[in-house]
């Protein structure tokens, strides 16, 4: 069982150095010279579930009774927690979650990134013990990254890699809970903003405006809906010329400024149908700009060497780097009016990162969910694992109405052939005619 004690008093003892006792039996205490004052007053000693004996101060001897009756209950239930396991920081704590999850090289360095610039800062230097009983702590970070001008997207983002080294945590039996799962924890709210899609006159005006051996990326990114890193990645070998099929097997990544070849996002593979215009613009695109032939780090900068045929190259015949296509992307947005030229002196800013080579896949999407086709298997072309509730979500606006392809359905099906004049034909008036 746990007692407390108070470390400022100890017993009374007479001339004879015999313990006094007060009016009720018990031993009378008196202030203890050598300790009265100094340190927190309460202690609680206990024993942990493995027999072990622990104390633990307390300034207030009501907290020291909450305590007790804490550590009761849980070694009752089996659910406490070692005090010294929680005086981990929570930086350490951080860096041995993300150099211990299975994360590909990219994503790690994305994440730690992240925590570097943003959360260490504000709680690097505290213990993750008394970060998870302290819920008002982890909300004041996230009115400091608010603060700080970060979007509510990318603050959901943060805390998300922060109640990842919380919940491992918790699981290793270093904290009892994860303060950023407490309900007094409120994220800023993410406002959806309206969907701007390209139209197609934008699409052609932005391959016209690029650089000839350039343009056959909006062929593939508007045409099989890759992303960048996929579409810089791509190759003759990944097409089935004969079935009509190109297979998205890998992307291109930057790790420390460095490209690596790695698999596409979230490690999945795919396949997509190939339309006889994208095959003719690639077949136009390897008359014209033969493929390259490279080599790289595979997943990580010191991974095993692969090569690999690419469609799209520099003008040097190396692989296109994001840095440097990003400026080549930038002017053809200029060029083409999507985005008003910019002044003397003036910097890019956020209205070309809204037209960036991303818009390319929406325009895919968006072309096919317009036309009816089922999210599901727009889904399976774009590489998402959610079987295609994500784009109804946001391309909700686009969608063809039940009531629409009802009627576009009916036309279709009661359609009377040129040639079949309304007398002889045998349509639904006719038949309902004959029952009768």
């Amino acid at each position: 069982m746990a007692h407390i004690e108070d470390r400022w008093m100890r017993k009374a003892r007479g001339p004879d150095r015999k313990v006094l006792l007060d009016s009720s039996g018990r031993p009378a205490l008196e202030k203890d010279p050598a300790r009265y004052g100094k340190g927190s007053r309460w202690r609680l000693r206990y024993l942990n579930p493995d027999g072990e004996e622990r104390n633990e101060s307390f300034g207030r001897k009501v907290d020291a009774e909450r305590r007790k009756i804490a550590v009761e209950a849980d070694v009752q239930r089996g659910t406490y927690i070692n005090p010294d396991a929680g005086k981990i920081i929570f930086r350490k704590q951080a860096e041995e979650v993300m150099e211990n999850r299975v994360l590909n090289p990219s994503s790690r360095e994305t994440m730690r990134l992240r925590m570097v610039k943003h959360v260490y800062p504000l709680i690097g230097a505290l213990e993750i013990g008394p970060l998870s009983r302290r819920p008002s702590v982890i909300q004041n970070m996230v009115k400091q990254l608010e603060a700080s001008g970060l979007a509510p997207k990318t603050i959901e983002t943060i805390m998300a890699h922060v109640s990842t080294v919380f919940s491992v945590a918790v699981e290793d039996e270093l904290i009892l809970k994860n303060p950023v799962s407490s309900p007094t924890v409120v994220l800023p709210k993410v406002v959806h903003r309206r969907l701007v899609v390209w139209t197609a006159e934008q699409v052609f005006a932005q391959q016209d405006a690029l650089m000839e051996r350039y343009q056959v990326v909006v062929d593939i990114g508007a045409g099989l809906g890759m992303r960048r890193g996929e579409i810089l990645g791509f190759g003759p070998d990944d097409v089935d010329w004969l079935r009509g099929v190109a297979s998205v097997n890998r992307q291109i990544k930057m790790l420390d400024g460095k490209p690596v070849l790695a698999l596409p996002k979230g490690d999945r593979t795919r396949e997509v149908p190939l339309s006889e215009s994208v095959k003719f613009g690639l077949a136009e695109h390897m008359r014209r700009f033969p493929p390259i032939t490279v080599t790289l780090p595979w997943q990580k900068l010191d991974g095993d060497p692969v090569t690999v045929r690419l469609f799209v190259s520099n003008r040097d015949g190396g692989p296109v780097l994001f840095s440097g296509f990003t400026r080549v992307w930038q002017r053809g947005l200029a060029g083409a009016g999507i985005v008003p030229k910019l002044e003397e002196g003036e910097v890019r800013g956020a209205r070309f990162r809204e037209h960036g080579m991303h818009m390319l896949r929406k325009y895919f999407t968006s072309v096919l969910l317009a036309e009816g086709e089922s999210p599901k298997a727009v889904a399976e072309w774009l590489g998402h694992a959610d079987g295609g509730a994500l784009l109804l979500k946001v391309y909700a606006s686009i969608l063809p109405s039940s009531e629409r392809r009802m009627k576009k359905t009916i036309d279709a099906a009661l359609k009377r052939p040129a040639n079949q004049d309304h007398s002889s034909a045998g349509g639904p008036q006719t038949a309902q005619g004959d029952q009768g």
